[in-house]
């Protein structure tokens, strides 16, 4: 019996890391197809508006990458929509006809992107300008539209609604509730601005490498300018959505946000924690700001905080993973904050980038850091969901497929997604080495234009 159990164990633990893996991996890839044709189209906009070439050119280039990554977010998704039921039985087979319509909608969001990208990336000069950008915009809004899609599915599994249990069955499904759940609207709209943010700031990166390299020119100072602005502009209306979510967890998941700051028992006049080890029932080593965690939960200084004592052990999240994870992507938020005050500052004095060339290296590892507070807020989300797979209805345990063998399927999907990096990284290098200019006979507005 012990060694049955262990087993399972090890294929949990498989099927958990294989997920994250996927889930992980497909995140960066599905938000540079949300927030990227956005960018897209305000630089070819900008191009018909001024005339100026260099916005042009950057809007072909981009449409190019975005068709590469258009095509290997449909493989990295396809994977995760089988994981799902080969997995996670338990769950789906139970719950799935109640959270299977934004899994629907998604798949129409998924063909509409499709159908519009090909026309956008094959018309430039078979539509008139104006034509060929209104082409975009449903690309734009299919891509916001799986990503809602997707995550209202997962806000589901955070706040269980649109069903009831009778007999030990599932009936009066309502599966508009269930995608409309309480955890919905901050969540979604948390991740979909979490999108633009990796895009634009992940965009803006290439070209702060490009230019602390020497490449000064027109071409790759809006290269950089444009998508930083965007992101920018985004990151402090994210951390007030941030703040939003934060609110929500207090409310709802106590247990959570327990875990986010370290919090063992409960009490008045919480104090917010930063930094910090869990050792033996105790935040060691943080620094306390008096109140803090009272005032930002509940607006109150002195209101109460659940602690983690509330519930058996059993029922813990990893508190050290999910405590810096929330860290890390707090203390990455404001980073990326700073950044973009630094360039409303120059801007607004000189019509122009900071000179700085702190600011060009801290431009290009904005992309990386968008993309680890991402992940940070990704794992405090999931992890600090554990052990529930759906919160409070439906253990992780209860849900994974019982089969044994379930680590060398997580072998071979890592394999996967190695190849699918390498191929990734390969292909968008030789699209960055390339002429900017695509070979397309169609496209004479830019021909012949050289960019140093």
């Amino acid at each position: 019996m012990g060694a049955v159990a262990g087993a399972a164990a090890v294929d949990l633990g498989a099927a958990r890391m294989q997920m994250a893996l996927s889930l992980g991996w497909h995140i960066i890839i599905a938000c540079l197809g949300v927030g990227m044709p956005a960018i897209t189209l305000l630089a070819e906009w900008r191009g018909h508006r001024t005339g100026d070439n260099n916005y042009r050119l950057l809007a072909r280039r981009w449409a190019r990458a975005l068709g590469v990554l258009f095509a290997v977010g449909a493989v990295s998704g396809t994977i995760l929509s089988f994981e799902m039921g080969l997995l996670w039985p338990g769950m789906m087979g139970v719950y799935g006809e109640v959270i299977g319509l934004p899994f629907s909608l998604e798949g129409i969001a998924f063909f509409v992107e499709a159908i519009f990208l090909g026309i956008y990336l094959y018309a430039w000069d078979r539509l008139r300008p104006v034509a060929h950008l209104l082409t975009g915009i449903p690309i734009v809004l299919a891509g916001v539209a799986s990503a809602f899609f997707v995550v209202a599915a997962n806000a589901w599994m955070q706040q269980p609604a649109g069903y009831e249990v009778a007999d030990g069955r599932i009936v009066a499904v309502d599966p508009w509730a269930a995608m409309f759940n309480r955890a919905t609207p901050p969540q979604t709209v948390h991740m979909i601005l979490a999108a633009f943010m990796v895009a634009g700031f992940l965009m803006a990166g290439v070209y702060a490498v490009a230019m602390l390299r020497g490449r000064r020119d027109r071409y790759h100072r809006l290269g950089l300018l444009l998508p930083l602005t965007v992101a920018a502009a985004v990151t402090p209306v994210q951390i007030g959505v941030g703040d939003w979510a934060a609110h929500f967890v207090a409310e709802y998941q106590p247990v959570k946000l327990a875990a986010m700051e370290g919090v063992f028992r409960t009490g008045r006049d919480v104090p917010l924690h930063l930094g910090g080890i869990a050792v033996d029932g105790e935040l060691r080593y943080a620094l306390e700001i008096p109140y803090g965690l009272s005032l930002l939960a509940h607006w109150n200084p002195h209101a109460e905080i659940a602690g983690l004592e509330q519930v058996p052990p059993a029922d813990w999240p990893p508190v050290n993973l999910v405590h810096w994870a929330f860290q890390i992507m707090v203390l990455v938020g404001f980073g990326l904050l700073l950044l973009g005050a630094c360039l409303a500052l120059s801007w607004k004095r000189r019509r122009d980038l900071p000179e700085s060339p702190w600011f060009l290296r801290a431009a290009a590892l904005s992309g990386v850091a968008a993309v680890l507070a991402l992940e940070s807020g990704w794992v405090v989300t999931e992890v600090g969901r554990q052990p529930w797979i759906v919160f409070r209805v439906m253990r992780t345990a209860e849900a994974v497929n019982p089969a044994p063998g379930l680590v060398y399927g997580f072998a071979l999907v890592t394999a996967v997604y190695v190849v699918l990096t390498v191929a990734t990284v390969y292909v968008l290098r030789r699209l960055a080495r390339d002429v900017p200019v695509p070979l397309a006979p169609q496209e004479r507005d830019v021909a012949g234009y050289k960019v140093v």
